[in-house]
């Protein structure tokens, strides 16, 4: 049985001492409080009362209670106005940081008519100007992307129809880019419907994680250690990510054997796809993800756009979970797929 955690008293105060508000409201009656009794002090160095020592004392005395008393109403009376200003910057950090993370929607809430709502009335307008180019950019990808399904299916017929006449050198070497453009077409095309898409339109369901994984390692050999595992998930996309990695392990593991493990964990589903190729140098691990990216010795001979992986992660993220490349100790490269578990 794990031994209860004693609070970090330090941390807390350390956050407490951060806060704007705590510190304006401190500074402000620390001044309040000094500048009574230095006030006071004064009355009774300068200012003797008249009377006996007694009741000089008394009244000496009676006045520090008076302010003290009169800098405290101040301090509790300044509180609410310094916590509303601050309440307000808080509110508008947390919107920022909302729509920094991808949130594009997030707006503030303008109160009042200061410095602090103008800025919130700056914000709301440079972030419908900004929800509303990249909206635009994303319909234009998606748009051209289906528009180039027509040219490209007319190519496909006119190569077909020079079957008996050009060489067959450049009959394949057609074939293959038509079916390279179609592949990037099909691909970018996912990526925008899943920047668009909502829960609602693609709703999840409960499915065999574990035969959709077989289906796709014997649709190119690889081999398999599984767990049965059930999962709710999008089966068209979950497909579209193993398959996807499964490529990309065939595409760079060298021909070497691709082994793929899919386990329970504590609180996790993993998926591990590996290969006996050149792998990836640490310092790429992460960069591999970015759409179009393509690692350093890659060719365009090697096949892919740089779409693949930025899918996986992009599904991966959708289903809650996350992939990342990590290191193998036999060498190669591997690619590890975490989902929570339902």
């Amino acid at each position: 049985m794990a031994e209860p955690r004693e609070p970090n008293t330090g941390a807390w105060r350390s956050r407490i001492g951060q806060r704007l508000y705590v510190r304006i409201y401190v500074a402000l009656l620390v001044s309040l409080i000094v500048a009574s009794v230095l006030f006071g002090m004064a009355r009774m160095r300068f200012d003797p009362v008249p009377g006996t020592l007694h009741s000089s004392i008394h009244a000496h005395i009676h006045m520090l209670v008076v302010l003290m008393a009169i800098a405290l109403v101040v301090a509790a009376a300044a509180y609410p106005v310094v916590r509303r200003l601050t309440g307000r910057l808080e509110r508008l950090q947390t919107s920022v940081e909302a729509w920094g993370s991808g949130d594009l929607s997030t707006r503030v809430a303008v109160e009042g008519r200061d410095e602090v709502a103008q800025l919130a009335r700056s914000f709301n307008e440079s972030a419908a100007r900004v929800e509303a180019l990249v909206g635009a950019q994303k319909a234009l990808l998606a748009n051209a992307s289906h528009e180039l399904r027509s040219p490209l299916a007319r190519i496909g017929m006119a190569v077909a129809l020079l079957q008996d006449v050009a060489p067959a050198a450049i009959r394949a070497e057609l074939a293959r880019n038509i079916a390279e453009l179609d592949l990037l077409i099909d691909e970018v095309l996912l990526a925008s419907r899943l920047d668009a898409a909502t829960g609602a339109e693609r709703p999840m369901v409960t499915l065999d994680l574990t035969a959709l994984v077989a289906e796709e390692c014997a649709r190119i050999g690889a081999d398999l250690t599984a767990e049965t595992i059930e999962t709710r998930g999008d089966p068209t996309l979950l497909r579209r990510m193993v398959r996807n990695l499964l490529e990309n392990a065939q595409r760079h593991g060298g021909a070497t054997p691709i082994a793929v493990a899919l386990t329970l964990t504590e609180g996790a589903i993993r998926l591990e796809i590996c290969d006996g190729g050149p792998g990836v140098a640490a310092a790429e691990r992460e960069a591999i993800f970015a759409p179009f990216y393509r690692a350093r010795g890659a060719s365009e001979a090697d096949g892919g756009h740089g779409l693949g992986l930025s899918l996986v992660r992009q599904i991966a993220r959708r289903h809650g979970g996350d992939v990342s490349c990590v290191e193998r100790p036999a060498g190669g490269g591997c690619f590890r797929v975490v989902l929570p578990r339902d």
